[in-house]
């Protein structure tokens, strides 16, 4: 790996470390403020809301500007997003704003891996990238479950600066002040990430032309035998995984009884199960080989309904793992195949900016439903049973649409399948 991609890695370990931790702080924010229950759950749909109403201009602008430069920028927004959570915006909003930063953070994140590295690397590349991801949301959720826990609460809220109110009072809020200070460590990375040689896009100024243009890469990548089937799979597992970490945070608190900082330690374990598939997959995984892991798919389906059956936790830890391995398996060879057929389409930035808009689409709208059940009265279970088998029954429809098309579009799927190979020599 060249030298620019550990930097890269390293700036982007530190965004969704305090990403994560700020999801825990914004938890037990609403929790002690007393906002109705509902609002919990709402949280990962405002998080992707900018994701979908801005994805034909992030990925444009990612293009259009130096990645590593919208890497600092992103990051810059997020402690925006920190700050206003401190000082009396409503978490919701202020997590919007994070969320923002996220959206524009994403398309420069994945699309200098295809500037920066061969198409033989890519697969490898994401079992870093996804694998760090992953060990920074074990980290970061660990980390808020302490941060607005009994041992480092005190310490936190001890510190006080001379004759400055900050405004700092509570557990969560001290939780927020300190992770701002790991968007900073980002932002001093992303200063050290190289200019690669890809030419940069001019960024329209005319809003209709640029959803003309993201409409179009959006078309092109639906309608590409291979890019679809990535395409659907990954919006599917992203749209899954988003809502399943606040998921897991209300089925501990009934099923096991657990607090906001005991329930962080599960969605902690989780991700460790993700981080191990990512990195066997990253290994043993070749990119013309991604569509092997489809019925991968329909068993981590099935294991999210089989969920409702752990009520201990020496049972929920391995059962935890092994579908967190199995959703790491998956996804890993399934993102490269998809950035693959992207940047043969269409620029690096734009083809991020449509798999974001795609996958925080099917994240804002099961959020909106899971947000919608809670608010209605019915339980952590019957999401965890809903989600579960929509997931199996969708990943079963997505494979047998890939064996369709290897039927009736053989010639084209022969071809794209060619060119992965090709270009993993």
């Amino acid at each position: 790996m060249k030298k620019g991609f550990f930097t890269i890695m390293s700036a982007q370990f530190f965004s969704s470390l305090a990403d994560n931790a700020l999801l825990v702080g914004a938890i037990e924010l609403l929790k002690t403020s007393g906002a109705p229950a509902w609002q919990i759950p709402a949280l990962t749909p405002m998080f992707a809301l900018f994701y979908v109403i801005l994805a034909p201009l992030v990925g444009a602008f990612a293009d259009a500007v130096p990645k590593g430069k919208v890497m600092l920028y992103s990051n810059g927004i997020k402690a925006i997003g920190c700050l206003m959570m401190l000082f009396g915006s409503h978490p919701l909003l202020a997590y919007a704003v994070v969320g923002l930063g996220a959206a524009s953070y994403s398309p420069a994140k994945y699309g200098i891996l295809t500037e920066l590295l061969p198409p033989s690397q890519l697969v490898k590349a994401n079992g870093w990238i996804e694998g760090l991801t992953i060990a920074s949301i074990i980290l970061g959720v660990l980390l808020g479950g302490q941060l607005v826990g009994p041992r480092l609460a005190p310490i936190l809220l001890g510190f006080d600066l001379p004759l400055i109110d900050t405004g700092v009072d509570t557990p969560a809020e001290a939780a927020i002040a300190t992770i701002i200070s790991l968007y900073l460590i980002a932002a001093m990375f992303n200063l050290r990430i190289p200019r690669t040689e890809a030419p940069l896009q001019p960024l329209s100024v005319n809003a209709l032309e640029l959803i003309r243009d993201f409409g179009h890469c959006n078309t092109r990548l639906w309608k590409d035998k291979l890019g679809q089937i990535s395409l659907a799979t990954t919006t599917l597992f992203w749209g899954v995984s988003g809502n399943l970490r606040v998921i897991v945070f209300a089925w501990a608190a009934v099923a096991l009884g657990y607090s906001t900082t005991q329930a962080s330690s599960l969605v902690g374990v989780v991700a460790v199960g993700t981080a191990a598939g990512a990195v066997v997959a990253s290994v043993f995984m070749r990119l013309d080989r991604a569509i092997q892991v489809l019925p991968l798919g329909i068993a981590m389906g099935l294991l999210v309904v089989g969920l409702n059956l752990v009520h201990h936790a020496w049972l929920a830890v391995p059962f935890l793992i092994v579908l967190g391995a199995l959703g790491g398996y998956l996804v890993v060879p399934m993102n490269a195949l998809l950035q693959h057929r992207g940047h043969n389409l269409m620029g690096a930035g734009r083809s991020i900016a449509v798999q974001n808009f795609n996958e925080q689409t099917c994240i804002l709208a099961l959020g909106a439903i899971y947000t919608g059940m809670t608010r209605v009265g019915l339980t952590a279970f019957t999401a965890i049973a809903v989600f579960g088998l929509g997931v199996a029954g969708l990943m079963w429809m997505i494979r047998r649409w890939h064996q369709r098309n290897c039927v009736v579009h053989r010639t084209e799927v022969d071809r794209l399948l060619a060119l992965a190979r090709s270009d993993c020599h």
